[in-house]
């Protein structure tokens, strides 16, 4: 049996039972589905050594390859398995540990994130600093033994259920910019930590404000030097563009499918307009398919080529196209909710949160920036 078959067969074998009824729950904008039953499963993965794939073994992974690990974020996908609660821990923080942390923070942090047993949010964006993030004004001074932390965090994804966050914070007076800066693993359950939902257009919350006064962590929670946390930090968000892309468009292609059935059954696939519409969606997305290959490719070889930069720009703009041609082929029942009191069905929330795609992670202008400065070699505007 290879490895893709034996993925696929462990899926098939476990997603029954208990958890027969998490097939498909949780993703963007439906955080809030079956939550305890996805930590239960993140749970059941890690204890049969599916979390974590291309870490060391040495620290709980088992050293995959880049092409095992693009299989299993593919049968995972097909499998329609739940939406992992553990990623941020998984894919931002563990790498990052695994690059800039001390032998110490190694052991005490990665095993429970590849137990699920531990979940992380991630503390960057501020109100005045998004996606400029060098503008960080969050604050840390040492004081007995520990850093002390003030300051505000926004659009922090699943603070509220999350056991700790990894917080980039000013930590040298006087500093500006990309200076002063450090990488700090703060506990979020403690005095001094406050969490407020962020409603969003899906009427959920999975978004939230993050409020640090006076919150503690230990003086040796800091991740790489102090001092030193913009280049810290600026590797964890290489990491985003991982091996689960592939995985990823796979629920693109379910989302498709859905919109192209639906279209067929109110007569929306009628208007030659929407079917050339509906025909680049689908030709777009084996584009981004070619693109990602590309990438896993490049980043095999050790040498990422401009593809890295281009692949957030490209399918956060697509799946924002696939939102509108999802209100497109409804038609009218499109436009009211389902029930009450705002019970929207998957089409309806797709279009509404895909409205955020474009946003988060790197705005779309951002990225074009990243790609005429860094990959084209243009000056800077």
């Amino acid at each position: 049996m290879n490895f893709r078959e034996e993925v696929r067969a462990w899926l098939e074998a476990n997603l029954t039972g208990e958890f027969a009824g998490a097939r498909g729950l949780g993703g963007p904008g439906r955080e809030h589905e079956g939550h305890e039953l996805r930590v239960a499963w993140e749970r059941r993965l890690g204890a049969a050594g599916w979390t974590c794939l291309g870490w060391p073994e040495e620290y709980g992974g088992r050293d995959a390859s880049l092409s095992d690990q693009v299989a299993f974020h593919e049968e995972y996908a097909r499998a329609n398995a739940p939406a992992r609660v553990g990623h941020i821990g998984e894919g931002l923080i563990g790498p990052t540990i695994l690059e800039y942390g001390t032998e110490e923070q190694k052991r005490r942090f990665l095993p429970p994130i590849r137990s699920g047993e531990e979940l992380w949010c991630q503390g960057y964006s501020e109100p005045e600093a998004g996606s400029d993030l060098a503008g960080v004004q969050t604050r840390a001074v040492l004081q007995g033994g520990e850093w002390v932390v003030t300051g505000q965090k926004v659009w922090t994804s699943l603070a509220h259920v999350a056991d700790w966050c990894f917080v980039l914070a000013r930590t040298e007076p006087g500093s500006e910019r990309h200076r002063g800066l450090s990488y700090l693993l703060v506990p979020m359950r403690q005095p001094g930590v406050e969490v407020r939902p962020i409603m969003q257009l899906t009427g959920t919350g999975e978004f939230n404000e993050v409020f640090f006064d006076g919150a503690r962590t230990a003086a040796a929670n800091v991740l790489g030097a102090s001092g030193e946390g913009w280049r810290v930090a600026m590797a964890t968000l290489g990491y985003e563009r991982g091996a689960s892309t592939l995985g990823q468009q796979i629920g693109f292609r379910r989302e498709l499918q859905t919109v192209i059935d639906t279209a067929r059954r109110t007569g929306a696939a009628d208007d030659p307009v929407l079917r050339d519409r509906l025909v680049r969606a689908w030709l777009e997305l084996e584009i981004m398919r070619f693109n990602a290959l590309r990438t896993m490719t490049s980043l095999s070889a050790g040498e990422p080529g401009p593809e890295v930069s281009i692949a957030k720009l490209y399918w956060s703009e697509w799946h924002r196209r696939l939102g509108e041609l999802a209100q497109a082929a409804q038609g009218r029942e499109g436009l009211v909710a389902r029930g009450e009191p705002y019970d929207l069905n998957d089409l309806q929330r797709l279009y509404l949160f895909s409205r955020a795609d474009t946003i988060y992670a790197g705005s779309s202008e951002i990225q074009r920036n990243i790609i005429a400065e860094r990959t084209l070699g243009l000056p800077k505007g």
